[in-house]
């Protein structure tokens, strides 16, 4: 068996499928049409923006008769398949790519177009192997990865309106959450980010409650075949988000940015201006109608918590401190941890 590496335009890809040089090894593939028009667009909008995809891997074997080489799709039939739907104008992209939404391909550019089918998949080629050699190959391959996490897990479960929301979020405020080092890359490589701004949308949902696998994933399920709240969620948490990194740049890479501490402050900014479910009950706490009372009054109250939580100061705000402290996501350390944040919003730590 020889596996080499070779890149194929989508053109290319395109017309060895019409002329059957390629074809789907449905041994090895799982039934084609499994993903919705959201994944399909998503993918489309990685394509179109000149983003790499995972290669593919294609078995090839020489016709002795016709004495050319053809091909079989042994994994990628997704990918290949969605490809060829759109490049035929089988559908239209939808909201989740943002600037392509409502496009089939005769509505790109003829620059989009040319760009688009000339774009270079990568693809391992597979060579003088039996079907017992290419098994063994992808059970080597896989017999190296990590267990998939339950982020990871929602991401290979769901393909609907919710994640490709919170793909849509991500792709406008992921850098915010490095950059600020809410999360590290290798969180963000193992879909932590994803499950953060899940979370948020819990927040939105239900208030303050202790997170769950269980939880998150049933909200990936109510939401994903129609998602009535997009529109809400988006103003609150992307707002919020928009927010934070145009006004609050003094809290970047401080005690403030842990991520379960910054999960707690974007709350606080949520409830301040919107509310949250439950809290006003909960904490005593009514919303104001904006994110801070005084700009100044609230920058000083954040930078006060902040150095109290990093020096473990328990002099004056012992409750927050160890609420902040102790991390997790359960209920009643995020209402500690939120009453107090919306207090130095709000200038009234005093």
């Amino acid at each position: 068996m020889r596996v080499e590496e070779a890149k194929y335009s989508i053109l290319e890809i395109a017309n060895w499928l019409r002329t059957r040089e390629l074809t789907v090894n449905t041994e090895y593939q799982r039934a084609g049409g499994l993903w919705p028009r959201t994944a399909k667009s998503y993918f489309i909008d990685t394509i179109l923006k000149s983003f790499p995809f995972p290669k593919i891997y294609f078995h090839e074997k020489i016709d002795k008769e016709q004495k050319k080489p053809r091909r079989e799709i042994v994994d990628g039939q997704q990918r290949v398949g969605t490809i060829v739907e759109f490049f035929e104008n089988k559908f239209a992209l939808s909201g989740t790519s943002v600037e392509f939404a409502g496009m089939t391909f005769d509505d790109l550019t003829e620059e989009r177009k040319e760009a688009f089918y000339s774009y270079p998949v990568s693809v391992d080629v597979i060579r003088n192997a039996e079907r017992s050699e290419i098994l063994e190959m992808f059970r080597r391959m896989n017999a190296y990865t990590l267990p998939l996490n339950e982020a990871e897990k929602r991401n290979s479960d769901f393909f609907g309106e919710f994640k490709s929301w919170v793909n849509n979020v991500l792709d406008e405020f992921g850098g915010l959450l490095v950059d600020w080092q809410v999360l590290s890359s290798r969180q963000m490589l193992r879909l932590l980010d994803t499950e953060f701004i899940a979370d948020l949308a819990l927040a939105v949902k239900n208030g303050i409650i202790s997170t769950s696998p269980t939880l998150l994933k049933g909200i990936y399920k109510e939401y994903d075949k129609a998602f009535p709240d997009r529109e809400v969620f988006t103003d609150r948490i992307g707002g919020t988000l928009s927010f934070i990194r145009a006004e609050m740049p003094f809290v970047a890479r401080t005690h403030l940015t842990k991520a379960h501490v910054f999960f707690s402050l974007v709350c606080a900014l949520i409830h301040n201006r919107w509310g949250l479910p439950g809290v006003q009950e909960l904490t005593g706490l009514q919303p104001i109608g904006a994110f801070w009372t005084v700009r100044d009054e609230a920058e000083t109250g954040l930078r006060v918590l902040a150095a109290a939580h990093e020096e473990k100061d328990l002099t004056r705000f012992e409750e927050y401190v160890k609420a902040a402290s102790e991390g997790g996501n359960r209920a009643n350390q995020r209402a500690v941890r939120l009453t107090w944040l919306c207090r130095a919003l709000r200038g009234e730590l005093n």
